[in-house]
């Protein structure tokens, strides 16, 4: 599992992501906002949409909250214009990240995040100076072990369509492609696997080895970014020992 997939599930785990559900909402009504105003309304013409939607709801997002935002990205109800932007950047290490955001701010959010970058040993990169280190967006579905032989998930994840099954340490990695993965997951939850989580990825074609400070380091700048309110998602190239990344938080 690459080092972000692993990170992310272990904050799952340990309920970090999700302690702060008013922040975690106004993420994903942020993407919500983001999808309904490049593609529409209609989440059945809209895969990006359908995909937010889908991610709301498993957060257990109030509807009339999902609603409000499809309708403010459509433009039926007024609200703060919302943009979306991609930095690339270096962490300690030479560890690339690529770090998307939607924000109603340009200049405060690249201000915050080059402030964490800094404080935390790394910095802004110039544009195309690490994206190429990761390959075209994924879906990936992380399935937890839990007993369940590796025969059962890939039955169950070829017949419901899905790409590749690839077995870790903690569990299973699905892989899809973007259309796919809410179709997918829900095929695999109804062959009673249980889906860990569920997303949209960048997985990195190269990683980078790091351990002590400067692992330390990496993890810290991963979550700082990820609680920034403006921040969507991290991706990042790094690999570390399983003790590190557990002790990171």
């Amino acid at each position: 599992m690459s080092g972000h997939s692993k990170w992310h599930n272990i904050r799952l785990r340990k309920g970090k992501q999700d302690a702060e559900r008013g922040a975690r909402f106004t993420k994903l009504a942020r993407e919500i906002i983001i999808a309904a105003k490049s593609g529409g309304g209609n989440p059945d013409a809209n895969l990006r949409l359908r995909l937010a939607v889908q991610k709301a709801r498993e957060a257990s997002m109030p509807q009339d909250k999902i609603k409000n935002a499809i309708q403010r990205g459509t433009g039926e109800i007024e609200g703060a214009a919302i943009e979306e932007m991609m930095y690339e950047a270096y962490a300690p290490g030479g560890v690339a990240m690529m770090i998307y955001c939607a924000t109603d701010n340009r200049n405060r959010t690249v201000a915050d995040v080059r402030s964490i970058l800094n404080k935390n040993n790394g910095r802004l990169a110039e544009n195309g100076a690490v994206s190429y280190l990761f390959g075209p967006p994924v879906g990936l579905i992380s399935i937890p072990l839990n007993g369940i032989e590796e025969d059962a998930v890939l039955t169950a994840a070829l017949e419901a369509g899905a790409d590749d099954v690839k077995a870790t340490d903690d569990g299973y990695e699905v892989y899809t492609s973007p259309g796919d993965l809410a179709a997918i997951a829900e095929a695999l939850r109804e062959a009673g696997l249980e889906v860990e989580s569920s997303d949209i990825t960048r997985i990195p074609t190269t990683t980078v080895h790091v351990e002590g400070k400067e692992a330390e380091q990496v993890l810290r700048m991963m979550e700082l970014l990820e609680e920034h309110d403006d921040v969507q998602q991290v991706y990042a190239n790094f690999d570390m020992a399983d003790e590190a990344m557990e002790a990171g938080r």
